[in-house]
């Protein structure tokens, strides 16, 4: 199962202080640069290498230090992120089945945009992802805007 990593704190770690990310990816460079990307702004980072890793750290965490949002991949073996967001928003409200989720991926159409957002994602990003722009969304979707949040959207 993924490893939660610790907080580094850098000039820009109130934008997400405190929120907690799961990040789903097969590639072990892209979850790494996830993770340093939001701890630099002050998330905690469980990343995982598949979909049913996050399935299970999204059953086994008690729902008080669940992950505030779901970060994926679309573009994994076995189970893709479609797969695995089906399989999330099949889970209860108190299952973390609400989470809000950002697809990642390499496909940049407007048909991969829409094919995402219908299939339960709130936000659809493509790789390379800008530090700024995933801090931003990750931001708006957990309700830490504002100040911090437009902070984040101007770096």
């Amino acid at each position: 199962m993924g490893t939660e990593t610790a907080v580094t704190h850098t000039p820009n770690s109130e934008v997400l202080d405190g929120l907690r990310v799961l990040v789903v990816d097969d590639e072990a460079d892209a979850r790494e640069l996830f993770t340093v990307l939001l701890q630099q702004r002050g998330a905690r980072v469980t990343a995982v290498a598949s979909s049913d890793e996050a399935l299970t750290v999204l059953a086994e965490t008690p729902p008080g230090d669940r992950p505030d949002i779901l970060l994926a991949d679309i573009g994994m073996p076995e189970m893709d992120g479609y797969q695995l967001i089906a399989r999330v928003r099949a889970l209860g409200p108190g299952q973390g089945g609400q989470i809000p989720a950002v697809a990642l991926t390499a496909h940049a159409g407007c048909e991969d945009r829409n094919r995402s957002l219908l299939a339960g994602f709130q936000k659809h990003l493509s790789k390379p992802v800008e530090p700024a722009e995933l801090a931003a969304v990750v931001a708006h979707l957990t309700g830490k805007t504002g100040a911090q949040g437009a902070e984040a959207g101007a770096q």
